[in-house]
């Protein structure tokens, strides 16, 4: 069980405010930001050189915190500025070429779906649609049908943007790899909110984000790189951390995964992931599942039962994000008016998963996405906002 009380004094822009934005930008717990504050500030003592010495051993130790957190060796690890960064190097070091074949899903994010465009035309490769199933999550069926021999890249959004949908991760990778396709699962929307390892899900490559339900900074994420694809990897960018200049016209790569990563970096932001990730792995990732699921399961439910008031998550398992709509409201409005009552949330468009929303006829939702730092009687508070606005 989590201490509702020490979670909440831990998250002082919880308590006045009722926060329903973690998957777009979560609050930050007190021992993130003493890392980031207190790392700036001695950056400006003695500069970010001696600064970042000083915490050598601390950012050493980051790769370990990160690789039992996603069930993985440290060298599998590479730290990146953003969940964006991760997977459009793991997406980039993937070898394509005339005639192969990349299977995404229709709840694919929009950023992906334009990186994995512009490189299949480059390379001469094509996108492919996998068809969904009955409760929305991607149809493990229809996909063995489409798997051959061409296919070299399967992406798995683990949760979209725009819902509380979680696909079956595992069955994806699974069948994918029975044709010898690489898969890059996409879990910019689950990493901190419920279980994402490595030794349970087999993906090839996972992308993740500290800013989400991680509760780390903005301009944070990281890569982790199964060592059994490792090698069929080719990594689109390397400077003098990535690899060894041992010649004029030849150096040589790193052996592990941060052979993806770059010399510059923001140390102070990279501490405060890794705080994010002591902090979450110490709550135990198994109560913040839990605690989330209950959460956004009684959102829907609740609000399910108002007047005027669609939900519109698919999926037979859920997670913590609630998409929903008002009728007649437009949901900027809808956000606008609860931000005058205090409460925070966002409203999706349809670029962020278009093929999701043009199938289902949604020009936009308005998504809640409860922590486990939120409280019941926030909760209630938001439930009572929204049917006053419906009615």
């Amino acid at each position: 069980m989590i201490d509702l009380d020490r979670v909440r004094a831990d998250t002082p822009g919880c308590l006045e405010q009722v926060f329903l934005d973690s998957a777009g930008s979560s609050l930050p717990p007190e021992p993130v930001l003493a890392e980031v504050l207190g790392h700036l500030r001695r950056e400006a003592e003695v500069g970010g050189y001696r600064a970042a010495a000083e915490r050598g051993a601390d950012l050493d130790a980051g790769y370990q915190v990160a690789a039992d957190f996603f069930g993985c060796a440290p060298t599998d690890i590479a730290f990146t500025d953003s969940a964006t960064r991760s997977w459009l190097l793991g997406m980039s070091a993937v070898p394509l070429g005339a005639g192969d074949r990349i299977l995404v899903s229709q709840v694919e994010y929009g950023s992906n779906a334009i990186a994995l465009m512009q490189r299949a035309q480059e390379v001469g490769a094509t996108v492919e649609l996998v068809p969904s199933a009955e409760d929305g999550s991607i149809s493990v069926p229809a996909l063995k049908e489409l798997l051959d021999e061409r296919v070299k890249l399967v992406s798995v959004v683990h949760m979209p943007t725009n819902g509380g949908l979680v696909n079956p991760a595992k069955e994806i990778i699974d069948a994918a790899h029975e044709v010898g396709a690489l898969t890059l699962l996409d879990a910019c929307q689950t990493a901190g909110q419920r279980r994402v390892r490595l030794d349970e899900l087999g993906a090839d490559l996972i992308s993740v984000t500290g800013r989400k339900w991680l509760r780390g900074p903005r301009g944070t994420g990281l890569l982790v790189v199964n060592p059994v694809a490792a090698h069929r990897l080719r990594p689109p960018l390397i400077d003098q951390h990535s690899a060894d200049w041992t010649g004029l016209g030849q150096w040589t790569l790193r052996p592990d995964a941060r052979v993806h990563e770059l010399w510059e970096y923001s140390v102070a932001d990279r501490l405060g992931l890794i705080a994010a990730l002591r902090y979450a792995d110490e709550l135990g990732i198994d109560h913040i599942q839990a605690a989330v699921v209950e959460r956004a399961e009684l959102l829907r439910a609740e609000l399910a039962a108002l007047p005027g008031v669609t939900v519109h998550d698919l999926g037979t398992e859920r997670g913590g994000i609630v998409s929903f709509s008002l009728a007649g409201i437009d949901g900027t409005d809808v956000k606008k008016a609860l931000l005058a009552k205090n409460i925070t949330l966002s409203v999706g468009g349809p670029t962020g998963a278009l093929l999701d929303m043009a199938a289902r006829g949604l020009s936009q939702v308005v998504r809640a996405s409860p922590h486990y730092f939120v409280s019941h009687a926030q909760l209630t508070r938001f439930v009572a906002a929204v049917a006053a606005i419906a009615a």
